[in-house]
């Protein structure tokens, strides 16, 4: 009489396979993850490039603080948002990745990457690829 059933070996070899799809399939699941969350950015970027325009065309000239501008955005980490935002000089709008409370990046992003918005071009830029 025969037995019907796996080895212990084919059972491995699943096992095995198994854990390599896993693995793959959660690298990508965390990088799109955190290319979703860039989209945060580009849209208060975006804000910040209107608002700039609008200062632009009433003041004759971009302006370094976000303070001056009528948009409402975090200059510093929240936990509400997962960038902070900055004008760093009057040509471009900065937003970096948080990692306080348990906003880190995944495992493939530099911690603290960020993306940049040309207020004249409106072209993005950035680091850690997510642009």
């Amino acid at each position: 009489m025969q037995k019907k059933g796996f080895t212990l070996l084919e059972l491995v070899v699943v096992v095995i396979i198994l854990g390599i799809l896993a693995t793959l399939g959660f690298t990508q699941y965390t990088k799109m993850v955190e290319k979703g969350r860039t989209s945060e950015a580009k849209m208060i970027l975006g804000q910040i490039r209107t608002a700039e325009i609008a200062y632009t065309q009433q003041y004759g000239g971009y302006t370094s603080t976000i303070g001056s501008l009528s948009v409402d955005v975090p200059t510093a980490c929240t936990t509400t948002h997962y960038f902070s935002y900055a004008t760093p000089n009057t040509t471009e709008g900065r937003a970096t990745r948080c990692t306080a409370s348990g906003k880190t990046p995944d495992a493939g992003a530099s911690a603290g990457y960020s993306l940049t918005l040309s207020f004249g071009a409106g072209t993005f830029g950035g680091t850690g690829g997510y642009y």
